[in-house]
């Protein structure tokens, strides 16, 4: 479900983090920590994305009951539509008892804001899809399927008052933002494989807490390869961001076999372009290159199929 991709980024902000704080602060399993928060808050967004979507849909009661209880209620008040409240996969994410452990867990609930809810509820009745939706006789998993990821992409992302309330209720959400179509896309079209108590793989966890650790234990070694290929180069001058993608590349050169080093320099230039400076994409990429060189003739990068058995 998570990429590797926001797990690097991840582990770059645990290490920055981990170079800011005063030494006598860190102790032993400060850094693993840390790592476990930041990969959590990308759970904890993914969740709460899901229980907004299905608020917006659980308003079409709230709204019912609100019109039916006027001291005068029209005809319209009392005909108004239920049907998305029902929704299947509403239905199935509110029960699913691994999402209301998150919801509890991490007091999720208590991030909504009521009255954006009614607003984005009513931004979607004024549609036609909805229009359309609500204008078929029965229910099919098609139609369900439809409307809920309508309600995500069409309503909540472009939504700028709703994406001001995500920026709001979490630090990173910057960081997240651009996977969570995708995440919420597989929960859509198989969410009863999804485990909420486990949204990030063995794999993936055993991943990102050994980048860490071994950034962390081989930071000495990666410095004696990095500072030669600075040349002229200030080490003190250059973006801290920078030195931590570099060392976080090397280690993946040396250490993880089963990544390809093309993909490590990509990934690396990526972050580099995206949270450091204009000119740090094309300065990793030198620094990354120069260094994978002279590994690839010293023997010293072992790479294997990670398909293979």
């Amino acid at each position: 479900m998570i990429s590797r991709r926001n797990i690097r980024v991840k582990v770059m902000q645990t290490l920055y983090a981990m170079d800011t704080m005063e030494q006598e602060t860190v102790k032993p399993g400060t850094a693993m920590s840390l790592l476990n928060e930041k990969l959590d808050q990308t759970c904890q967004v993914f969740t709460y994305l899901l229980y907004s979507m299905a608020r917006v849909a659980q308003y079409a009661e709230t709204e019912a009951q609100k019109r039916a209880s006027k001291h005068l209620p029209s005809a319209e008040d009392l005909a108004v539509n239920t049907k998305v409240a029902g929704n299947d996969f509403v239905f199935q994410v509110l029960n699913d008892k691994g999402f209301l452990v998150n919801l509890d867990t991490w007091k999720l609930r208590r991030l909504e804001d009521p009255e954006l809810t009614r607003k984005l509820y009513h931004q979607l009745t004024e549609t036609e899809t909805y229009k359309a939706y609500i204008a078929q006789p029965s229910r099919d998993r098609a139609s369900e399927k439809q409307i809920v990821e309508f309600i995500f992409s069409e309503i909540l992302e472009k939504s700028d008052h709703f994406i001001q309330h995500m920026e709001d209720s979490f630090l990173h959400w910057g960081d997240d933002a651009d996977m969570m179509g995708i995440l919420v896309g597989n929960y859509l079209s198989k969410p009863q494989l999804f485990n909420f108590l486990q949204l990030i793989s063995r794999e993936k966890l055993e991943y990102a807490r050994d980048l860490l650790s071994t950034v962390l234990n081989k930071k000495d070694y990666c410095l004696e390869l990095i500072r030669p290929k600075l040349q002229n180069w200030d080490p003190e001058r250059i973006a801290s961001v920078d030195m931590l993608l570099m060392e976080m590349g090397v280690c993946e050169f040396l250490y993880f076999p089963t990544i390809p080093t093309k993909v490590t320099i990509n990934e690396y230039i990526d972050l580099a372009k995206a949270y450091s400076t204009p000119q740090s994409g094309q300065f990793v990429n030198g620094i990354l290159d120069n260094i994978l060189k002279d590994l690839l003739q010293a023997n010293l990068v072992e790479k294997t199929d990670r398909n293979r058995k």
